[in-house]
């Protein structure tokens, strides 16, 4: 039994020895993902694409719009906290990504 509880002691020991702490070096690293869109006035939005934000989601707010050379649409919308991001085409029509 004594050499059970020394084998488990020593164990033990050799584990803790390798339970230092390490020292954390601040890492700052930015992502910039070119997905082919470019902000647009909200004004330069089409009343169409307006027009089928308000009514496919009512109570939203449209806070950034972009444009990519396909005249699609990436529209950030917002409703209190929550925020969504919608694609559609020049028409208004939504397109699935």
């Amino acid at each position: 039994m004594k050499k059970l509880i020394l084998s488990a002691v020593i164990v033990l020991g050799s584990l803790s020895i390798h339970a230092a702490v390490p020292t954390a070096i601040p890492v700052t690293q930015s992502v910039f993902v070119q997905d082919g869109y470019t902000e647009v006035a909200l004004d330069a939005v089409p009343a169409a694409v307006k027009s089928t934000i308000e009514k496919s989601f009512p109570n939203t707010k449209l806070d950034k719009a972009y444009k990519n050379d396909k005249d699609q649409y990436k529209l950030e919308i917002s409703t209190g906290d929550k925020k969504y991001t919608v694609f559609t085409d020049a028409s208004g029509n939504i397109v699935k990504k």
